[in-house]
């Protein structure tokens, strides 16, 4: 299981995301890639570009869902640790693109390896986190005797990369857990069920909080859990949130073709799998199209996923393949010019207990982009947009269908919606504004 991660690229490689299939809320778009990034250390804090607030200290970083640089959050704190004065490794799977078994880029040395199929069951999700364990503890000696370390990075999912820090802990290293999804309920929105491997989770999450001398979570929700549920004091959770990077957001003309003839565009960007709530956004274009008889709306979804063949199957077979397009990756500036394009952007994510307390990136990036809101009424979804969003009821695609009507149909609502937005990310919510915390978690880290 991967989601809070991910950049607003969507990489037009043939990279499958190890998405949200496996985790991965707030880490949806880093499923999507991040070329962008690659050529300059963007939206630092002037904390982090003095390049002395952790110089001399060693880092490895270990993330199992995707390659870096292409999994953008992991990319940006490296990069913002480098800034910051530190050595700082990498070990994460390969995937196209990103094969080299090892390479430095922009100061940051990179282990890879590889890694099975993403596992479609509980079992399966089993054997490609052992193989996965195998690799980085492999790649941990490797980078141990190569470069050293003074503290591991782990990114979750799965909640297994202390089982990788348990042995140099012993050495006297550190453990800093970076906790990117909320495991225990995504299995239960994924499977519908409890039962063993539902149990073994949250030991793994209890173990993982325990090993961890530092918690990084990715909103206040996160950080009571590590609190509340893994046990930690309050002054060793940090909230890093998963901001985008202003530096590198480009709102672009507005391009016609996007909109198929038709007057409006409703844009979606992120991962299409089992959790994002696509039938239900297909089930809101059947009723605008269909059943209100509106004609005037074009639906592009930009991204991949594992459900995404089976979506697109679903949308034909709805009568809705000339208004509903499904683009799969795309570059940047085909990407930049899609939300730009759109009069409304949306996220139909169900209301569960994993979507309710986890950030969606593609909120954040909606956001960046300036762009009113329809979102089911998910508590962090609030948190994050406040105004610049509508909420539908929970699940309900007719509600959902009214809602991008109501924002299509009152030009003002839409435009304050956007400003309210923007101006929420620039004050708050931007990656620049995310390292001075980053580095903080760091100091308190080495203080300890």
């Amino acid at each position: 299981m991967k989601p809070n991660t991910p950049g607003l690229s969507v990489a037009a490689s043939n990279l499958e995301p190890r998405s949200r299939a496996r985790g991965g809320a707030a880490t949806d778009t880093a499923a999507r890639g991040g070329e962008a990034g690659l050529k300059t250390q963007q939206g630092l804090s002037p904390e982090a570009r003095d390049g002395a607030a952790l110089l001399g200290r060693k880092i490895l970083v270990i993330v199992e869902n995707l390659p870096v640089p292409f999994d953008r959050r992991v990319w940006q704190e490296s990069l913002a640790l480098v800034a910051a004065g530190a050595q700082v490794s990498v070990i994460c799977p390969k995937g196209k693109g990103y094969e080299a078994d090892e390479e430095t880029i922009e100061g940051v040395h990179i282990y890879r390896h590889d890694l099975p199929a993403e596992g479609d069951s509980p079992a399966g999700y089993l054997s490609e986190y052992a193989a996965a364990l195998f690799h980085e503890m492999r790649l941990a000696w490797r980078a141990y005797f190569q470069r050293g370390f003074d503290v591991i990075h782990g990114c979750n999912p799965p909640d297994l990369i202390f089982l990788v820090a348990l042995p140099f802990k012993l050495l006297g290293k550190k453990y800093l857990f970076d906790h990117h999804d909320i495991n225990p309920e995504l299995f239960e929105a994924k499977f519908n069920k409890r039962g063993f491997f539902w149990r073994l989770l949250v030991l793994f999450e209890r173990l993982t909080f325990a090993s961890a001398d530092i918690v990084i979570s990715t909103n206040e929700s996160y950080r009571k859990i590590a609190i509340e549920r893994g046990g930690k004091h309050p002054d060793k959770v940090f909230v890093v949130r998963s901001g985008p990077d202003l530096r590198r957001v480009r709102i672009m003309p507005v391009d016609p073709k996007w909109k198929n003839g038709r007057t409006f565009l409703v844009g979606f960007v992120g991962v299409i799998g089992d959790q994002e709530g696509i039938d239900l956004l297909l089930a809101s274009a059947q009723r605008i199209v269909f059943d209100l008889g509106r004609d005037d709306v074009q639906f592009v979804l930009v991204g991949d996923g594992p459900s995404r063949k089976r979506m697109q199957e679903k949308s034909d077979a709805m009568g809705l393949s000339d208004c509903v397009t499904f683009l799969g990756r795309v570059p940047d500036d085909e990407l930049f010019s899609v939300l730009s394009t759109a009069d409304v952007c949306v996220n139909p994510d169900r209301v569960n207990p994993m979507n309710n307390l986890s950030t969606m990136n593609k909120i954040l990036e909606y956001m960046a982009m300036k762009k009113p809101i329809v979102q089911f009424d998910v508590d962090e979804g609030r948190v994050s947009a406040g105004e610049a969003s509508l909420y539908a009821k929970p699940n309900d695609p007719i509600d959902f269908a009214d809602k991008i009507l109501a924002l299509l149909a009152d030009p003002l609502l839409r435009a304050t919606a956007g400003e309210i937005g923007r101006r929420r990310i620039e004050s708050e919510l931007s990656w620049e504004r995310q390292t001075t915390k980053l580095t903080a978690a760091y100091t308190a880290l080495f203080a300890g």
